[in-house]
């Protein structure tokens, strides 16, 4: 387990008003450089708590967005609640929050309010699709938002249509680009000295994800057609299929083209001017994979990915989740990490992949809180007594789990 001082964000403070996966996402990231994330949620907990699937009664989804954090739970329906709020972020670095527009200043914990009390603080808001504008009322979905951006249009067959990612792409992108513009926040911060209000939201993120699908039609007018396994401007690039399945190529350059032809001895495509050139490839792009194939598929995925490797060609398997979790390199990673849950006991989890000086490894330092895990524990480093934490406890103003009673 890592040194939390020797972290980059070590002695950061960020209050986490998030919920679901976009926000949550952006304070992980945060949580995993080191900062001191405390997660707030409503007494009946995350909404994701409720999505499967489960894991002895607790969410995997809750599980996989919530590491490195500190949990505390309050009735976001109490006044004494808010003020409670407001004194937490006013001692705090950073407010995240993924609530519809206008839900903060509603309860008195908007941009403004915050700021004027805590003028170095760094108020991050991710939203579905911007804070303004025709769509900015709209609330954030990953799938609507993966559709919206464009991103479904070109992820799919012509035979399946458009395809949804397999992961919430939309919610993750957000909270990067959320976190990548705190860390730009607090940066500026140090000369500065004071604080800024840093947004983004799903449809932003995934149009800023675009790259040259969306330069294809900004500079040149072309509307990206579903292109599935195959690379959108590279050819031959993408799935083939050999005599046990399929496997993953990228001949990216004109010399890997030529070292390609060399391994599947098929030396006469080079100087066949109908593949000359990538343009010409591309025009041509199901006869070529045809060619391509029917070599390929005289030998394995494992035998092909020996004798591209070693062309310098990249090549890999289309691993699934068992077979990436069984993977050598994987494993020498040390992408999947063990914690100690409050409830599960040792539970393992997939860490953060970033890693500082060489280190592999320990980036989990807390296993996601369970509900009010760290209530009494955080009220307390704020200065309130034994006796106002039983009381307010009493009052349902503040939940404290059991787990953490004594902490």
């Amino acid at each position: 387990m890592s040194d939390p001082t020797s972290l980059p964000l070590s002695g950061v403070r960020v209050l986490d008003l998030t919920r679901a996966l976009a926000g949550p996402f952006c304070t992980m990231v945060l949580g995993d450089l080191g900062a001191d994330v405390v997660k707030v949620e409503p007494t009946g907990g995350d909404m994701i708590r409720n999505w499967g699937p489960f894991d002895r009664g607790t969410s995997a989804y809750y599980l996989s967005g919530n590491r490195n954090k500190r949990g505390i739970a309050v009735n976001f329906r109490d006044p004494a609640a808010l003020d409670l709020l407001r004194e937490l972020a006013a001692d705090c670095d950073v407010v995240v929050e993924n609530f519809r527009p206008g839900a903060m200043e509603s309860m008195g914990l908007g941009y403004e309010a915050l700021a004027a009390a805590n003028p170095r603080l760094i108020y991050a808001s991710v939203t579905g699709f911007g804070r303004t504008g025709p769509a900015g009322g709209r609330p954030g979905f990953d799938q609507i938002a993966q559709g919206y951006s464009g991103l479904m249009s070109v992820t799919g067959t012509a035979e399946s249509g458009p395809v949804r990612v397999g992961v919430a792409i939309g919610d993750q992108t957000a909270g990067m680009w959320c976190a990548i513009g705190v860390l730009a926040a607090i940066s500026e911060r140090h000369a500065s000295g004071r604080g800024r209000r840093v947004e983004t939201s799903l449809l932003a993120g995934l149009v800023g994800l675009m790259s040259v699908q969306a330069q294809r039609y900004l500079s040149l007018g072309e509307v990206p057609a579903l292109a599935g396994n195959t690379h959108p401007v590279i050819s031959p690039y993408g799935v083939f299929e050999t005599a046990d399945g399929p496997l993953n190529i990228a001949p990216a350059t004109a010399e890997m083209w030529k070292r390609l032809c060399e391994v599947l001895e098929l030396q006469q495509l080079v100087d066949d001017p109908r593949y000359a050139t990538n343009a010409a490839r591309i025009e041509r792009r199901l006869e070529l994979k045809a060619l391509v194939e029917a070599r390929l598929k005289e030998r394995s995925r494992s035998e092909w990915t020996q004798r591209l490797l070693a062309a310098d060609i990249p090549a890999g398997p289309i691993n699934n989740l068992a077979d990436v979790f069984a993977d050598e390199q994987v494993l020498h990673s040390q992408l999947v990490e063990e914690v100690q849950h409050a409830e599960l006991g040792a539970i393992r989890q997939v860490g953060s992949p970033i890693s500082f000086d060489g280190r592999l490894g320990g980036s989990i330092r807390r296993a996601p809180p369970v509900l009010g895990e760290h209530t009494f524990e955080v009220l307390r480093e704020h200065g309130y007594a034994e006796a106002d934490l039983q009381a307010l406890a009493r009052k349902g103003v503040i939940v404290q789990h059991a787990q953490g009673i004594g902490a």
